[in-house]
């Protein structure tokens, strides 16, 4: 077996001291900031989604689907497109946007060019609601985050 050479065994005592050092202030850094990021996260979420519910009827990820699709601008949008924006699986996203669709607040289209591709767009009873609901919606956030709330346009 070869013996290692000097450079070789440096770099293991360097990566060694450099793991060392990270398992010293890793629990009292890193991890303390990731589980109060999600703390903060669970505590907003779960503001969000009780005064969505109980003012306007909608769920949270309802509102952020409605929401990412008004501030599009644009009259429709591609479901992966939408996928891609916001933090639901795409199972997860089909099925939101079934119960909107269900509600009368989207409508879905499937793509003349290519029928894989579907659109999804906001009718205008999903835009009243929005317009009622974004208010809440960023009240909570400004309780929940500590920033003053910004007047909806």
């Amino acid at each position: 077996m070869p013996k290692p050479t000097a450079s070789a065994e440096w770099g293991s005592a360097v990566e060694r001291s450099a793991v060392t050092s990270l398992q010293q202030t890793e629990p009292a850094g890193l991890v303390d900031q990731w589980r109060d990021l999600l703390a903060r996260h669970a505590t907003t979420s779960c503001a969000l989604e009780k005064e969505l519910q109980g003012r306007h009827h909608i769920g949270l990820s309802e509102f952020e689907t409605l929401d990412r699709l008004v501030e599009s601008g644009s009259d429709s949008c591609k479901m992966s497109d939408l996928a891609n924006e916001i933090y639901l699986s795409q199972s997860a996203l089909s099925r939101t946007v079934a119960r909107l669709e269900r509600d009368g607040l989207v409508d879905r289209t499937l793509c003349t060019e290519d029928r894989r591709a579907i659109f999804v767009c906001v009718t205008d009873k999903g835009r009243e609601l929005h317009k009622q609901a974004a208010p809440t919606h960023r009240e909570v956030l400004a309780q929940s985050l500590g920033a003053p709330a910004m007047p909806i346009l």
